[in-house]
């Protein structure tokens, strides 16, 4: 039976996933962007679908409708998206929430909320587990996101425990594939770009520094899972366990793109965690899930991506 549904972020990288996946269910998908980070090319061919509907609207603003399942990916997610307007990061992640809370309770709709592993900051144990507080600085540069998401989280989790709003949370570990924005900032789509373009690869730091990235086709099934499941609400983490240093994702991007691109160093910056891998103990007891699609296959086909992109927009 088709529901209702809405995904704000729903023009962005993984929301434009989530918009498809639940019009290949059949559902009613409303899809909520301002477009500061999201992009109409990612759901262009939609546009005329007959279940499709589009709003060009901020999540803090009154949204029209009732809906049975809401999904809150409206954020940005990159460092220098974020801290380009860091006080809107920071409101969005709050007052955004709190827009979607109150629709979730008046409708009693299920909402998921998009967290983050930046809630562990720099983390002081490894790999991270969803019992763990988090380290992080509450007044850095990063912190408009980081403090945005704990802040959300906490939001979500008083909602469902004093008014019984049926809220859940994910955390999201590093994430790619194609339809992510070339000049994000991010390390995937940087050194991809810079190695098809012949640029240096820029590395911060010495490289040293770990992250675990998930391909989306894999990260999409446990969002899906998570949303559909009963008696369950997180934290859970969702990402895919293999870790990699920054050197190492460098080279192995410079081997599969055959890129004669050097490796250039710059400072760390600040904040920046110095390593990041998701314990997925949770999602696989709870959820049955875990990531498939290895490292080198998943940017066999975001390679691809980036190639085609910069070929139509050269």
């Amino acid at each position: 039976m088709s529901k209702r549904v809405l995904i704000t972020g729903g023009a962005g990288f993984l929301g434009s996933y989530l918009v498809e996946a639940h019009l290949l269910r059949g559902d009613l998908v409303t899809c909520l962007d301002n477009l500061q980070t999201g992009s109409k090319e990612n759901i262009l061919p939609l546009l005329e679908h007959p279940n499709f509907t589009f709003l060009e609207q901020d999540v803090m603003q009154p949204i029209e409708g009732e809906f049975e399942q809401i999904f809150n990916f409206a954020c940005p997610a990159s460092p220098p998206r974020y801290q380009e307007n860091p006080i809107h990061t920071f409101q969005t992640s709050v007052l955004g929430v709190a827009n979607l809370l109150e629709m979730a309770q008046k409708s009693g709709a299920r909402l998921l909320h998009a967290s983050t592993s930046e809630v562990y900051g720099d983390p002081l144990i490894h790999p991270q587990t969803e019992a763990y507080w988090g380290n992080v600085n509450p007044i850095g540069e990063r912190s408009c996101y980081d403090e945005g998401k704990r802040a959300a989280e906490t939001l979500c989790n008083d909602s469902r425990r004093i008014l019984g709003v049926d809220a859940k949370l994910v955390r999201i570990f590093n994430t790619y594939g194609p339809r992510m924005d070339p000049a994000d900032g991010r390390v995937v789509s940087n050194f991809v770009v810079q190695a098809l373009q012949g640029k240096d690869l820029t590395i911060y730091g010495k490289g040293e520094q770990t992250r675990s990235f998930c391909f989306v086709d894999d990260l999409i099934l446990v969002i899906l899972a998570m949303m559909d499941a009963d008696n369950f609400s997180g934290p859970v983490n969702i990402g895919n366990p293999g870790e990699f240093t920054m050197l190492e994702l460098a080279d192995l991007i410079l081997e599969m793109t055959g890129s004669k691109s050097k490796k250039v160093f710059r400072p760390l910056p600040a904040d920046d965690p110095t390593q990041r891998r998701p314990d997925i103990s949770l999602a696989k007891e709870k959820l049955g899930w875990e990531p498939k699609i290895s490292l080198a296959e998943g940017l066999k086909r975001t390679i691809v991506y980036f190639d085609e992109w910069l070929k139509g927009h050269g």
